[in-house]
């Protein structure tokens, strides 16, 4: 957990007994519904010992996804990243989806909402999430004319 002033990221794993794990087998029903019936308490518990808690979910279209996948497999760099769960995954989409839904429905609460940021553009989804941490926490000095939001050209750099 961090100290103060410091900034920890979990990663989609800390989630992953919500979507992933259920759509493919990789959980029984009991844990995931342990982990369903619980998750709202841990993070409750971190937030009420002061930490801040911001949970963003980064929301691609399935035609994105199927093209990001292409892209991993073509290049000699990359395609050690896609998996057989990848593989699966478009073909796994509206269960995916299903469980998502459920997850929002469930864990997206007023103490810790989710912030969806759309990461069809990567650059783009970047910067939004970086304006939002500038917007939500606390720091000074503070000029909010700096925090602005503004248009990224459609041509990504990553």
């Amino acid at each position: 957990m961090p100290r103060e002033g410091e900034i920890v990221f979990f990663d989609r794993s800390w989630y992953n007994r919500a979507i992933v794990e259920p759509v493919n087998g990789f959980c029984t029903e009991e844990e995931y519904t342990i982990f369903m019936k619980q998750v709202n308490q841990f993070e409750n518990m971190l937030i009420e010992s002061g930490i801040r808690l911001i949970k963003f979910y980064f929301s691609i279209s399935k035609d994105e996804q199927q093209r990001r996948f292409e892209d991993i497999k073509a290049s000699p760099l990359k395609k050690w990243k896609y998996s057989p769960v990848d593989q699966k995954a478009i073909e796994l989409w509206d269960d995916y989806t299903m469980y998502k839904k459920k997850m929002f429905k469930k864990t997206n609460t007023k103490i810790a909402p989710w912030i969806i940021i759309k990461a069809n553009k990567k650059t783009k989804a970047r910067v939004e999430t970086i304006e939002h941490l500038l917007n939500v926490l606390p720091y000074n000095p503070k000029d909010q004319t700096v925090i602005t939001h503004y248009e990224i050209e459609e041509k990504e750099v990553d």
